[in-house]
């Protein structure tokens, strides 16, 4: 027979669930929410992580929103280079993310976490807003975006959330350069060459999409040339070396 403990404990017993909150109730106690920030250079896999948080989410019953702006298929949503794709909601510099999600609210609809792709985009403001929501409204947001442009600068967005997150992560699946060392840096080719003037948000992917041999390639482009992106080391992107240079026989490569 297990002994009953005495009544003080019992006291103490009672007294200290009055102040566990009911399953479900944050809005009357709020379960702490956070602004988590991964990012990382071009095919590190942000946007299958980011697909992937969004399932883990969700099969525990929390309903989210997935924002992106400027994804490399063209269209509303979260695709991932390994075929994963979801719709998304497309943001543009006017958006106010916190009336976005109010909005949902006013029409009955929970909102309890935010996927934001291609987070480098965000201006400043969108990223204060973010962090609002979350200290404000208790909506967790999980942030996915590339560290720097082709100029090896931060990213506007990028730099804001790296000042606001509560965890910033580089995304752990390594890049690699053409010659073997960790890729770091997103060269934008144009051409055939490195480039490091221009417009800092131009659209495109890290490799030409194949196209039918009679098809018009829908590439985007600086004046006439193909622009795409690759990732390289420091030391190649410094050298506008896309990969091995021609060797006489006998002449080691070098790398």
């Amino acid at each position: 027979m297990t002994p009953t403990p005495p009544a003080g404990q019992l006291a103490a017993l009672d007294a200290s669930l009055d102040v566990v909150p009911a399953a479900g109730d944050r809005r009357r106690h709020p379960a702490p929410a956070h602004l988590v920030f991964f990012h990382g250079p071009m095919d590190c896999g942000k946007s299958t992580l980011a697909l992937q948080v969004d399932h883990n989410q969700s099969r525990q019953g929390r309903h989210g929103l997935l924002l992106t702006q400027g994804d490399r298929s063209g269209t509303p949503q979260i695709s991932s280079r390994v075929g994963l794709q979801r719709a998304a909601i497309e943001l543009d510099a006017d958006t106010d993310v916190r009336l976005l999600v109010r909005d949902r609210w006013a029409a009955g609809q929970r909102v309890d976490y935010l996927i934001v792709d291609e987070a480098q985009f965000l201006t400043g403001a969108q990223a204060e807003q973010l962090a609002e929501l979350v200290d404000e409204s208790h909506v967790d947001v999980y942030a996915f975006g590339l560290t720097t442009d082709f100029r090896t600068r931060l990213f506007p967005g990028t730099q804001r959330l790296f000042e606001l997150a509560d965890d910033v992560q580089r995304v752990q699946v390594e890049v690699l350069c053409w010659c073997g060392l960790p890729g770091l840096l997103n060269a934008r080719v144009v051409g055939g060459a490195v480039v490091r003037e221009g417009a800092t948000v131009v659209v495109a992917d890290t490799a030409p999409a194949p196209q039918p041999p009679a098809a018009v390639p829908e590439v985007a482009s600086a004046g006439d040339a193909a622009v795409r992106y690759q990732v390289l080391c420091r030391r190649h992107y410094s050298r506008g070396q896309l990969g091995p240079t021609p060797t006489v026989p006998g002449q080691l490569t070098l790398r």
